[in-house]
């Protein structure tokens, strides 16, 4: 079987037991193979221009200056031009097409951690920092570049410029040739020996690396934090902590591979001090001429630099197979199902919960414990409990942003595992009370997902959630800008903005997370007036904090660690005198307090 036989998932099952993620990122330049050839064109042309300069010396020694050169003057100075100007075009030309190929599998690489990103289940984000994400799109991904443009210049072109120029040694003299190759099995040893250290410190590497742009990350995010609350000496430390730590990886890491290079000159200076000493005995006998040793001893020198390449290849391919690690598990993460049906109407909004139970991954006590709720169409639903009660995550169970660990969720009496969460979706708006938004324009982030927006269902969601006066104001009106998460709007403009957006989409189920609560008296009444005309066709879900804006609701649920206990209007939760009771005196009381 060839050594570039392909699986049916298109991955080279071997390829001369390389690192399997080595494997993986070359059969990841399949589609760029022309240029890729073009680069080894220009690697061996580089190679064979290698033993031609040797090879000239030595003509030019012993019949140049035998008093009347067997050949024209001219052509000496002309073969040194031509070798030159050959190998600096195919370098050119290597590098050009390294940097083409390299440059379009970074950005594939970035697109590919990406699109999985955007496809992750809702757990990845409660164990992975932004800073860990971050660092990997944009450091790790550039650490596999780097590796594969300089491994595979060295590995390539240096082995191929090793095989010429041994080869022209061998022809020229093989008794002084097996002296230097003497020295090649021990370089490997070297090589073998800090290879280990370097993956274990590169490994340790990026995970500081990741916990320093998380710490730069929050910093940006929470300046105004960090300022009232005076902040900035602890955040300080913090970073100089991580930054003192990287810089000890860097420090240990350059000297594994640093070490390399003394070990590699001291093992050529023996061989070159052997070398000399036989060749002045073969001088004395007649079997080298000054030009033959000096033509040897220039092909021994042009031999130092790529073995020292190939030496010090080490490094780089060990960053680059560590940062491999962290971007392909990123990569090979189970992303969200793709199964499911359509469904090929608008839903009417019916909501059960059967028997369902949920389980945060790590956490021994349940989160839910056998939920049963039917919830109408057109029902309003508050759900409402102390904190860590449970409502938050019985809701996020409708769009499956979680799967139930146990029972199922129906909607319209289909179970929503057997609906395509795409469909599924596609029938939920949501508002919450950590509103986010996009760096764009007030219509977009108003009409976000909609491949061809509506003009005219973009002002209407406008003046339902009342921002008329708001965008009239402003320059470019609905094409405003509105900076990183509606930083240049207020607390109660951006919530609005969130209120249009779904209003704008015009979903038959509403998931409502305290959506009023960034508004001031005036806003909120507005706005309020808005939420209940757009909730009177729609299931509506409530996340309820404030227990004075769900009084209206259809029905209220009442949450206990997981468990529902308490079920009925603002009214008849009152009359019970219960949970509800309680907690809805404590914040009138507080309130008035």
């Amino acid at each position: 079987m060839p050594a570039w036989h392909f699986t049916s998932a298109g991955r080279p099952n071997n390829i001369m037991k390389l690192p399997p993620h080595l494997v993986r990122l070359i059969a990841m330049l399949g589609p760029y193979r022309r240029r890729v050839a073009l680069a080894l064109l220009g690697m061996a042309i580089t190679a064979a221009t290698e033993p031609m300069f040797p090879a000239v010396m030595k003509v030019l020694l012993d019949q140049g200056f035998s008093g009347k050169p067997p050949f024209p003057l001219w052509t000496m100075p002309l073969a040194i031009i031509g070798i030159f100007v050959a190998r600096g075009m195919s370098t050119l030309l290597t590098s050009y097409m390294m940097s083409w190929v390299t440059t379009h599998l970074l950005n594939r690489l970035r697109q590919m951690v990406f699109d999985r990103m955007l496809n992750v289940p809702a757990e990845f984000y409660a164990s992975n920092s932004t800073g860990r994400v971050i660092n990997t799109i944009m450091f790790e991904t550039q650490q596999i570049v780097d590796m594969l443009r300089s491994v595979l210049a060295s590995l390539i072109r240096d082995s191929m410029i090793v095989l010429g120029l041994v080869s022209y040694l061998l022809w020229l003299n093989w008794r002084l040739t097996l002296v230097t190759l003497v020295m090649l099995p021990l370089l490997a040893i070297v090589v073998r020996v800090t290879g280990k250290r370097v993956r274990k410190l590169t490994a340790g590497y990026l995970e500081v690396s990741a916990e320093l742009t998380q710490v730069i990350e929050e910093t940006t995010r929470a300046q105004q934090v960090i300022k009232v609350f005076g902040g900035q000496e602890y955040e300080q430390a913090r970073f100089e902590r991580r930054a003192a730590k990287l810089r000890g990886y860097v420090m240990r890491t350059m000297s594994a591979v640093s070490a390399t290079a003394p070990i590699t000159q001291i093992l050529v200076a023996c061989a070159l001090a052997v070398v000399i000493s036989i060749a002045l005995v073969q001088s004395t006998q007649g079997e080298t001429t000054v030009g033959g040793f000096v033509s040897f001893f220039t092909a021994m020198l042009l031999l130092l630099t790529p073995l020292k390449h190939l030496a010090e290849v080490n490094g780089p391919l060990q960053r680059g197979l560590a940062a491999a690690d962290a971007v392909f598990s990123l990569i090979d993460m189970q992303p969200e199902r793709t199964d499911g049906k359509t469904l090929s109407a608008r839903a009417t909004g019916k909501i059960e919960y059967i028997d369902v139970g949920f389980s945060y991954p790590k956490q021994e006590k349940p989160a839910l414990a056998k939920v049963n709720l039917t919830i109408q169409p057109g029902e309003t639903v508050a759900f409402v409990g102390t904190s860590g009660g449970g409502k938050t995550t019985l809701v996020n169970l409708v769009p499956e942003f979680y799967a139930p660990s146990q029972g199922e969720i129906r909607l319209d009496g289909e179970p929503i595992r057997n609906i395509a969460l795409v469909s599924l979706r596609a029938q939920i708006a949501m508002v919450s009370q950590n509103v986010v938004l996009f760096d764009d324009t007030i219509a977009a982030n108003i009409a976000y997902g909609d491949a061809n927006p509506d003009r005219v269902r973009v002002e209407a969601a406008v003046k339902a959630a009342h921002l008329s006066d708001m965008i009239a104001a402003l320059p470019d009106g609905l094409d405003s800008m509105i900076g990183d998460n509606g930083s240049r709007l207020s607390g109660g403009q951006r919530q609005r903005l969130a209120i249009a957006r779904a209003i704008y989409k015009d979903a038959p189920i509403l998931i409502l997370d305290e959506a009023t609560s960034a508004l001031d008296t005036e806003s909120e009444r507005a706005v309020q007036e808005a939420l209940d005309q757009l909730m009177q066709s729609r299931t509506t879900l409530v996340i309820a904090h404030r227990l004075s804006t769900i009084e209206r609701a259809s029905r209220i649920v009442v949450l206990v660690a997981g468990e529902i206990v308490e079920v009925g209007t603002h009214a008849e939760l009152l009359a019970m005198n219960r949970v509800y009771a309680n907690l809805y005196h404590l914040q009138f009381e507080g309130k008035n307090g």
